[in-house]
């Protein structure tokens, strides 16, 4: 089954919009009871890093999601804040975060972009997975953005005044920085090809 983590940081009924849209069931997760079972788990995010460090913390899902994904090598995905939390650290508000992967997360220099990003940028992904992405456009909202430590981290990049991260995956892991849920096409073929893979199995 197909867990959607809810939590108040999150815009998880877009989410399951979408899944369901690709054909998809999915049942929403807001305890560790209700994420038992998961074939799949999505993270979608809003706001902060650290509101939704505290959110999971408050229902519990915290160690539930760490026994799922790096234990149980549940598929899991994440999307835009649900990206940024899988690093170390985030420069806003000095969060710590899960540290599943190297690195940090820092802020676009307002002094030579608009901060936050809003709108479409073009996605270059870097290497072959077993999610057939493909180079096109997505829907970015966000001030903030993810610097890998392990370069073989790095799915995919998107350029705002530089390039920066915007997709990782590492074995059963994977998380966008844009939308898929809000990126048309491209995102529901993104979206589908990560629901298309089958439990146990591995991303890249």
């Amino acid at each position: 089954m197909i867990k959607i983590i809810d939590y108040k940081a999150g815009n998880s009924p877009s989410v399951l919009n979408a899944v369901n849209r690709l054909g998809y069931g999915a049942e929403l997760a807001r305890s560790p009871r209700e994420l038992a079972g998961a074939s799949h788990i999505i993270l979608p995010g809003v706001g902060s890093a650290k509101a939704t460090m505290e959110s999971l913390r408050e229902t519990d899902l915290l160690s539930a999601l760490e026994n799922a994904v790096l234990r149980e090598k549940v598929l899991f995905m994440g999307i835009c804040v649900g990206m940024q939390i899988l690093f170390e650290s985030s420069e806003e508000e000095s969060a710590d975060c899960l540290g599943w992967l190297k690195g940090r997360v820092v802020k676009f220099d307002a002094s030579r972009v608009r901060v936050p990003q809003m709108g479409w940028n073009r996605v270059r992904f870097l290497k072959k997975t077993a999610v057939d992405a493909q180079d096109d456009f997505f829907y970015f909202v966000n001030s903030y953005y993810a610097k890998p430590e392990n370069g073989s981290d790095l799915w995919g990049t998107a350029d705002y005044n530089g390039p920066f991260a915007a997709a990782v995956c590492r074995d059963n892991i994977c998380a966008a920085q844009f939308h898929a849920e809000k990126s048309g096409e491209a995102g529901l073929a993104l979206l589908g090809g990560f629901l298309s893979l089958r439990s146990g199995g591995m991303v890249c």
